[in-house]
């Protein structure tokens, strides 16, 4: 008998009927693309697309699946089979205690903005109120967990990007009963959308931007090079123009004690850190720390 008849699973390999069934599918669709630890990929994608725990279909083996979920389970797996990012391929992706939908059009959400997020809530402890910009919003990470988790009056979400607001309108319908606060989708580009609020208008401002240079694509992994979406990753100015300008024209718009919290990459924070400290109108300028003990967050507060 050859291991493939051996295998519980097997049988139903071309039209599967049952999760361990699919997951065994898909095993052998990645494996043939070269797909590392194939099998478990293929039990994350099932679980993923079911919205259940890693571990879910290795204890529901049984579990009968309709032709409509294996057909979106194969077209996942075809995805990943050709070097996409495990979220693109499963359309979706984990933002603190958020789950996001996500593809191409916006970068795929990473644990250390989940930090960046933290250190926003800590400078706003204590105090209620307020309108919170989020500059090129992408999926709508950040603004939905601070519209979830925070106390603000609303949150205004930015994007040059008409596609980003695209997938960031669908999940604030998504998550809309979630929300303790409304967010407000903005087009343009960086504080652009804003400027009409006016002087001191804004208790915090918070952006994620684009701070890769140009020549630092070849870096990159291709999983982000190739498939991660250029407007949302580098800038000018060897990766500081956007950071640049959202320290100069976040200080006239924040109120008194408002915040500037800045997600940038090692390489970059302390420069961030120096144009904030230099530009007079920040007090309280500091540089925090990832969750790989890399410098990472730039903080600082309007005088």
């Amino acid at each position: 008998m050859s291991e493939r008849a051996s295998d519980p699973d097997a049988t139903a390999v071309d039209a599967p009927a049952t999760v361990g069934a699919l997951v065994h599918a898909l095993a052998a669709l990645l494996t043939d693309a070269h797909v590392p630890q194939a099998r478990a990929e293929a039990r994350d994608l099932v679980a993923a697309l079911l919205d259940q725990p890693r571990f879910w279909p290795s204890l529901h083996r049984d579990e009968p699946v309709d032709e409509a979920f294996v057909a979106q389970a194969r077209r996942a797996a075809a995805t990943r089979a050709r070097g996409a990012p495990f979220a693109y391929a499963v359309g979706r992706a984990a933002f603190r205690h958020l789950t996001l939908d996500v593809d191409e059009r916006v970068l795929i959400p990473r644990q250390e903005t989940e930090v960046l997020v933290d250190e926003v809530l800590a400078r706003l402890a204590g105090r209620s109120g307020g309108t919170i910009v989020d500059v090129g919003t992408g999926s709508g990470a950040i603004a939905l967990a601070l519209a979830c988790e925070g106390r603000p009056d609303r949150v205004i979400a930015t994007d040059v990007s008409l596609d980003a607001l695209a997938v960031a309108g669908r999940n604030v319908a998504l998550l809309r009963t979630a929300l303790c606060a409304p967010v407000e989708l903005r087009h343009g580009s960086l504080l652009a959308p804003v400027q009409d609020l006016g002087a001191g208008a804004l208790r915090a401002v918070v952006s994620n931007p684009p701070y890769i240079a140009f020549a630092e694509a070849e870096q990159l992994p291709p999983s982000v090079r190739d498939w991660e979406p250029a407007l949302a990753l580098y800038a000018g100015n060897e990766g500081m123009a956007c950071i640049a300008a959202i320290v100069r024209d976040a200080a006239p718009l924040l109120e008194p004690d408002g915040v500037l919290a800045l997600e940038v990459d090692a390489r970059r924070a302390a420069l961030a850190a120096e144009l904030a400290a230099s530009d007079g109108r920040y007090t309280d300028v500091a540089v925090r720390l990832d969750l790989a003990g890399r410098e990472r967050f730039v903080l600082a507060t309007r005088r």
